[in-house]
């Protein structure tokens, strides 16, 4: 099989005529283009070259099976937008195994965790509200979106419990500016009773390295409590503010 040469004219205006075939799809399924422009170019780009060798645009993230149109048509490849895509993977997923179709949901969904990735470590601005509620869901977070979050709720646009679950002596030598409440592993079911009215709220744990912290949070999960976030990597990861004493 010759190697297509993507500059050429033939080329070009096939791949002008699957751009509009890309906007067809959407505009009758309601479907958006992934927010990640190299995904689509690298689909176009396929889709392309698969019309101009097969005559017709199969899905390019899966190899052709057959040498054939007929062996082609009864290996029953994935044509775009294909079958699996329309059933279960868009409906599921929000976009299609290729990524090139999506759903406005996910589309948003993308676009906002990708401006929350810049503003919390690239410190390029505060979190705004929404921001803030979608990190404050998450279970594990790192040092930089520990300080984003408490940065958030110092201006009142969240509401969380930072816990640290080392010993008393660890908590003296240092702990985390805004640090709520100490619960000692050592103590854990007993001074985990101080809590129990905050089953329903946001609580963050740390730890030193972040391995107690995680055994404490699955052990309030059993316990009932329903949003647990824990500091991955322990205070050492945290480059905001600590206090001694």
């Amino acid at each position: 099989m010759q190697p297509i040469d993507m500059n050429s004219p033939e080329f070009q205006l096939e791949l002008e005529k699957t751009w509009s075939f890309i906007e067809k799809v959407n505009t009758q399924f309601g479907f958006v283009q992934n927010p990640n422009a190299e995904v689509n170019e690298g689909v176009a780009l396929g889709l392309a070259r698969n019309k101009i060798l097969y005559g017709k645009r199969y899905c390019p993230c899966f190899m052709v099976i057959g040498q054939t149109k007929e062996e082609q048509k009864a290996a029953d490849n994935r044509i775009c937008p294909c079958k699996p895509a329309l059933e279960k993977e868009i409906p599921q997923d929000g976009l299609c195994h290729c990524g090139i179709f999506c759903t406005p949901e996910y589309f948003k969904a993308q676009t906002m965790e990708a401006q929350l990735e810049e503003a919390v470590h690239q410190h390029s601005r505060g979190l705004t509200q929404e921001e803030a509620t979608l990190l404050l869901k998450q279970e594990q977070l790192d040092g930089d979106e520990l300080e984003a979050l408490l940065e958030a709720r110092s201006l009142g646009m969240i509401g969380f419990t930072l816990v640290d679950v080392r010993e008393h002596m660890e908590f003296r030598m240092g702990h985390i500016v805004g640090t709520d409440l100490l619960i000692p592993t050592s103590q854990f079911y007993i001074k985990i009773e101080e809590i129990n009215s905050k089953k329903e709220e946001a609580i963050i744990v740390y730890c030193h390295t972040g391995s107690r912290s995680f055994q404490v949070q699955h052990a309030m999960y059993s316990l009932g409590f329903k949003h647990v976030g824990n500091l991955q990597h322990g205070i050492i990861s945290y480059g905001g503010e600590t206090q001694r004493g």
